[in-house]
């Protein structure tokens, strides 16, 4: 296991930009159609809000336990230190199985067909395009930590003036007609609807992993969580308006690529250019930084491991956990190859990773009125207000979200809980070899 530890090398201004980048990503177009057509205009734009507005809640209780016990692996050594080592160790399987690396696949798969198609590329091609980003942006996190984070800084800068671009689009095309009120959709389509924009918002639980790199802890980490979720509530907000003005209730449901249409009425064939890069850099940002996540999960997970002291290595001169990032580069791959092979797509990713995010998720929050009561005296230099009232809305709503993805979502959401299962075995027989070893 390597001595070397984290450094604080990050200002506050950048890791907010680092932070943006864990959230905001162009899948936020994607689900807008499926939104729609889940609740029609009935407070579409109030859900996004809402959406915001519920993530700062939760965002509150993740800035108060970063701050009191910054760690490489955020929510990792928070659910680990309230819950356990084994479930720790769950979590972060989960990290690295499902939702990390699958993301990272979704993310490559979503490049390659948006840089694809204006170029011709088939189906091999397209396969040959996200197998090189992934290796690219793995690449690009083992060479040097300074390098990958910069890179996702400016890569976040050109997604959002790509979506203020989107956002112009809506301003100058002329307004779409108003479609006559319909009936309010029942709890089945607004819970569908809640999955896919706490989908867009996910990724804020993941700017903990910064809190042992962010200078100035408690500023840093406000700034980084709360300062990234708020500035992309306001863009989210104003893109939604602006493809609700611009194409209308009935062609945004029916749309494959809504922006990419948007663009083209406002601005002909180089609006849409435009957007096919929009789209493209915002994978790219959203491997990069996914791959900086799970690369330090996996190495405080690993850190803490009987049987997985060889990923717990963090580089000395490359200031990067090296050997995790490429472990979580090669199943990345891995996944990338095998969801080209069985044709899944954006749903059945989702599917895939819901339940278990909103699993973590409730433990996380949980984990903030545990280690409270755990460590009563221990300084907190952020709290989060109205305590324990936050976190314990934040659990309900987790609770009925898992309950939602499986009833609502497909046999996924199933396949997703049984790779979770997997890990646990995994787990056993690993810790099982550790003692045999040990005596």
């Amino acid at each position: 296991m390597s001595s070397h530890q984290p450094q604080r090398h990050l200002h506050s201004l950048h890791a907010m930009l680092l932070a943006l980048g864990m959230i905001m990503s162009t899948d936020a177009l994607k689900t807008a159609p499926t939104i729609v057509a889940s609740i029609g205009h009935w407070h579409f734009l109030g859900l996004w809000v809402a959406g915001a507005a519920i993530s700062v809640v939760g965002g509150l209780s993740y800035v108060e336990m970063a701050a009191a016990f910054p760690d490489a692996g955020g929510e990792y050594s928070f659910i680990r230190r309230a819950w356990g080592e084994r479930v720790g160790t769950l979590y972060a399987w989960s990290r690295f199985a499902i939702m990390h690396t699958g993301w990272v696949a979704l993310m490559a798969h979503l490049a390659a067909d948006y840089i694809g198609a204006p170029l011709g590329l088939g189906a091999g091609g397209r396969l040959v395009l996200s197998v090189g980003l992934v290796a690219a942006m793995t690449g690009l996190n083992l060479a040097h930590v300074r390098l990958g984070f910069l890179t996702q800084a400016l890569l976040v800068l050109a997604v959002a003036l790509g979506f203020i671009s989107v956002i112009l689009a809506g301003i100058v095309v002329p307004a779409a007609p108003i479609m006559p009120d319909a009936p309010r959709p029942g709890m089945g389509g607004i819970a569908v609807a809640l999955i896919y924009i706490f989908l867009a918002y996910g990724g804020w639980s993941d700017a903990a992993t910064l809190s042992a790199e962010v200078r100035s802890g408690r500023r840093g980490m406000f700034i980084a969580v709360i300062g990234s979720i708020g500035l992309l509530g306001l863009i989210y907000v104003a893109l939604n308006w602006a493809l609700m003005r611009g194409l209308g209730e009935s062609a945004l449901a029916h749309s494959v690529a809504p922006a990419a249409d948007l663009a083209r009425m406002a601005f002909g064939w180089p609006g849409q250019a435009l957007v096919v890069a929009v789209v493209g850099i915002s994978a790219v940002a959203s491997i990069n930084s996914t791959i900086i996540v799970c690369a330090r999960t996996t190495y405080a997970a690993a850190r803490d491991h009987p049987g997985l002291g060889a990923l717990a290595h963090w580089h000395p001169t490359r200031g990067a956990p090296t050997r995790a990032a490429l472990a979580v580069g090669g199943v990345s791959l891995v996944l990338t190859l095998l969801s080209a092979l069985t044709g899944s797509g954006f749903n059945a990713m989702v599917d895939y990773m819901t339940p278990v995010y909103w699993l973590f998720i409730g433990m996380g929050m949980a984990a903030a009125i545990r280690l409270r009561i755990m460590h009563p005296t221990l300084p907190r230099p952020v709290r989060t207000p109205l305590f324990p009232l936050f976190p314990a809305i934040f659990i309900a709503l987790a609770a009925y979200m898992l309950y939602a993805s499986f009833v609502q979502l497909g046999l996924g959401a199933v396949f997703g809980a049984g790779v979770l299962a997997l890990g646990a075995g995994l787990d056993f027989l690993l810790r099982r070899r550790a003692q045999a070893y040990a005596k």
